[in-house]
């Protein structure tokens, strides 16, 4: 990342006289994992186990059990209900340590939750949901019995397989292998700036999304060398001790656009269209403008946002470079990302950001976006990411200019798999958004709109609501997922027999489709 001496971070007292660094919540964070278990003593599992009252407190099932489903409470010496959401099932009696068998007065037995089987949708199934909140508590790979690599969606990533090489080369090890992006690839004065895993955290604007979780989100970038997004509804204050991992957004509504904003700013990402609702701009409903937010984006509290599109001063790749020179002349220091949605020319779209100065090209494919984008443009419009990744790539292969600018890919990206996937299909790497939340007990209600809709606290501005989730537990959830995500994946890379992503990039020869391969 660019040096303190190249991006100082701006003085962090305020015109109140707050200063942020001096709160508990801007303490150092680490890459370090800890144990982040949920919020709620009751977490939703794939199994329940039963206990009767034949149970004579032996303690023998907490003994067998490695996964801690039984614990005894100490000041009792008498074992609490099961935590059953770390049961991996049936599976454990293929083991030495089933506890059913164990008991010796057969007081536990095994039954699936009945809960488990209404969670979650199509795209980010049950056992998908449950896979990421056991990464966010654990850090490491989810137990085997929960499926995190693939949906139920019959197309898309949940078509496409990893084509795995029968040996790996002999001279790779998984200790040699990077996982480091270079972001600036133009070769101009600005920082070469580089990320230490291939994916940073997407767009999620103050008024969208709960003020912690996003502060959670800025801590992990600092701490994992990677970025976070602003969204489009402004910088907030509280994200200045982490400007040097923070990406400022330019929306068509303006929101929150300030020069000091975006002298701060490591990389400016101009959003043109997002995959989840092109054509239509941003949306924030007026259950979530309250008085801070409405502040910050200069509007009447209470009333629906929406933002124009298009931008009303860009109809031409000149009129693009126009917007780049702007930035170019605020900041000099600046990278220029372009954020677009994929219609079916988005190879020329990617071809003319690149001639205005772009240094990196985000295609947002229609998978994407939270619950918040209105039903009638949800997964209807806009080509699948899947698509628009290789044919972008192909075309800029083409064209001679592969190797200078950089393809950054989101839309749907739930997992490592997912994101070896689009990086073979030929992104550099990708955006992440939902992945984040889901970390934080998102059960994908698709309530995300509404000012109290969200009953876990996650895509919230009311006050209230807002205290279900600690600073120090988000961050510490999402530290953990990408720790788990950065072992998957490497894991992944040593099994394809590859180094690392810029090998990865643009090796349909790793990939079958199961529609054409058996």
């Amino acid at each position: 990342m660019a040096s303190d001496t190249q991006n100082p971070v701006p003085n962090t007292v305020t015109q109140s006289g707050e200063d942020f660094l001096a709160r508990p919540e801007y303490a150092e964070v680490s890459r370090e994992v800890r144990p982040c278990p949920p919020r709620y003593r009751n977490e939703i599992g794939k199994y329940r186990v039963h206990r009767t009252s034949a149970c004579t407190a032996c303690g023998r099932c907490a003994e067998v059990c490695p996964y801690d489903v039984h614990v005894r409470a100490k000041e009792y010496q008498l074992p609490v209900r099961p935590y059953d959401y770390r049961c991996i099932g049936p599976d454990c009696a293929k083991t030495g340590h089933y506890c059913i068998d164990a008991c010796p007065e057969k007081a536990l037995s095994l039954s699936e939750n009945p809960t488990f089987k209404t969670l979650g949708d199509y795209r980010w199934t049950g056992d998908m949901l449950a896979a990421t909140w056991q990464m966010a508590e654990t850090g490491h790979a989810p137990s085997p019995h929960l499926n995190c690599e693939t949906g139920n969606t019959g197309g898309g990533f949940d078509k496409l397989r990893l084509r795995f090489p029968e040996k790996p080369p002999k001279d790779l090890r998984r200790e040699d292998i990077s996982t480091e992006v270079l972001l600036n690839h133009r070769g101009d004065y600005r920082p070469k700036l580089k990320i230490d895993v291939p994916w940073y955290g997407g767009g999620m604007s103050y008024g969208s999304t709960s003020t912690h979780v996003l502060i959670g989100r800025a801590r992990t970038a600092k701490a994992w060398n990677t970025f976070t997004c602003t969204g489009e509804g402004g910088y907030l204050d509280r994200l200045i001790p982490y400007a040097d991992h923070v990406i400022t957004q330019v929306a068509t509504g303006l929101f929150g656009v300030r020069e000091e904003t975006i002298q701060r700013a490591p990389i400016v990402e101009f959003k043109y269209a997002q995959g989840a609702k092109p054509g239509l701009g941003g949306h924030l409903l007026g259950g979530k403008n309250t008085p801070p937010v409405a502040a910050m984006r200069e509007a009447v509290v209470g009333t629906s946002l929406f933002s124009p599109f298009p931008f009303h001063s860009v109809y031409s790749v000149e009129d693009h470079k126009k917007h780049l020179d702007w930035i170019e002349h605020v900041n000099p220091r600046a990278l220029l990302s372009a954020k677009v949605s994929t219609p079916i020319d988005v190879d020329m779209v990617a071809v003319g950001s690149y001639y205005a100065g772009a240094h990196i090209i985000h295609l947002d494919g229609s998978y994407g976006g939270t619950g918040a984008a209105p039903n009638v443009a949800k997964k209807n419009i806009a080509m699948p990411i899947e698509y628009a990744i290789n044919r972008v790539h192909q075309f800029l292969v083409d064209e001679g200019i592969r190797d200078k600018i950089t393809v950054i890919a989101s839309g749907g990206i739930r997992n490592p798999v997912d994101i070896a996937k689009a990086i073979a299909m030929g992104a550099d790497a990708v955006v992440i958004g939902t992945a984040e939340l889901v970390a934080n007990a998102c059960i994908r209600c698709g309530a995300c709109e509404s000012g109290r809709g969200c009953a876990r606290g996650i895509t919230t501005t009311d006050p209230e609501l807002m205290e279900m989730i600690s600073i120090q537990w988000a961050t510490q959830r999402i530290v953990n997922l990408y720790n788990a995500w950065r072992e998957m994946f490497v894991d992944l890379l040593y099994r394809l027999g590859v180094d690392g992503p810029t090998a990865l990039r643009g090796r349909t020869d790793l990939l079958m489709h199961l529609d054409y391969e058996s």
